[in-house]
């Protein structure tokens, strides 16, 4: 598991400085997911797929390369569900219904605007997704992924497989920038997911080899990770009194 990491943790070195060498990010982006310039373009790329238009539940991650497009899916009439950042609620996905929005749909979006206008909601509580969007460090052209390396992306689409609301009509898609996708094999783990769709400003890219865990790998959390996510310690706590 630690060889895994380390070669994890190249890749997104690796991607992060290209990213920073070639004015593709904002300063600062090394360590996080990237808040790529053409993020906007992305969405209308995506936008214009029938896998989107089709769609009528979208699951998307908090950061900043998102944004365009959670606002794309609120503007289509989309039910958005938003992670709550860090999972750090026993509910911790917002719900974001744009026929209800108190916002407008570019600050409902936004991290702050979801936490004032949002409803907190539980997996018990939502819909079945049609697509999920991942943020991404990298990918390749397989559709294996890193994130940043906290794992609250894998946990939540795990927490969503669990519940029957990710199942295998679920399309996951990674929005990047082209140097986010790179050649070489990217390591995975029973718990990692891969992505069915790559798009970036420049093309959409099928990827052939679908990877998707049962749900939940108890045995790759540990103790304070489970303490730290109310929604995983409750489970967890069910499971010893079972």
């Amino acid at each position: 598991m630690r060889n895994i990491d380390q070669a994890k943790e190249a890749v997104r070195d690796q991607v992060w400085r290209l990213l920073e060498r070639e004015s593709a990010v904002p300063e600062g982006s090394y360590g996080k997911i990237p808040g790529f310039y053409g993020a906007e373009a992305t969405a209308e790329r995506l936008a214009e797929l029938d896998v989107w238009k089709q769609a009528r539940t979208v699951k998307a991650n908090p950061d900043w390369a998102q944004l365009p497009v959670r606002i794309r899916a609120l503007q289509d009439g989309k039910l958005l569900y938003m992670a709550v950042p860090r999972m750090a609620s026993l509910q911790p996905f917002y719900l974001l219904d744009p026929e209800t929005l108190e916002l407008p749909v570019e600050q409902a979006a936004e991290k702050k605007g979801a936490a004032q206008v949002a409803r907190r909601v539980g997996v018990e509580d939502m819909r079945p997704i049609d697509v999920v969007i991942c943020g991404s460090v990298a990918v390749n052209r397989s559709g294996a992924r890193i994130g940043k390396g906290a794992g609250y992306s894998d946990l939540e689409v795990a927490l969503l497989i669990e519940a029957g609301l990710v199942t295998d009509e679920t399309v996951i898609v990674a929005p990047v920038h082209q140097l986010q996708v790179v050649d070489e094999e990217i390591p995975e783990t029973e718990h990692d997911f891969s992505v069915d769709l790559i798009v970036t400003p420049d093309e959409v890219i099928e990827c052939p080899n679908r990877r998707r865990p049962r749900g939940l790998v108890w045995n790759d959390l540990t103790a304070e990770k489970i303490a730290a996510i109310p929604a995983l310690a409750a489970q967890a706590s069910a499971r010893r009194t079972e």
